[in-house]
């Protein structure tokens, strides 16, 4: 699914949400996750996954065509971790409600 497909089937899902707004709705939401992840935080949708930048430290690497030694600069790389419901949805796992916690009751 590409982000114009995505726009398109939550507009399709909220028809009170004009286009523009569910476009806009979705390009604040990867902005705020990437500048988080810009900033060295962790972004955690529950349910979901967390994305998360991992740091790659600095290297001797090999350029494929001279075999030439190469100095590669230290590095973050953005990771996703999927969370335990969306891999048990992906492996074709029971497709269960989310949890909600049961009702607190006061004490008599």
């Amino acid at each position: 699914m590409t982000k114009s497909e995505l726009i398109a089937a939550l507009a399709a899902a909220n028809p009170h949400l004009r286009q523009p707004d569910v476009e806009l709705i979705v390009a604040t939401i990867f902005e705020e996750i990437t500048t988080a992840l810009a900033r060295g935080d962790r972004v955690e949708l529950r349910g979901f996954g967390a994305f998360s930048a991992k740091k790659r430290d600095a290297r001797t690497g090999r350029n494929p065509r001279t075999g030439e030694a190469v100095a590669v600069s230290g590095k973050a790389v953005p990771y996703f971790k999927p969370g335990k419901e969306l891999r048990e949805r992906v492996n074709g796992g029971p497709l269960q409600q989310p949890r909600r916690s049961a009702p607190v009751r006061a004490a008599d």
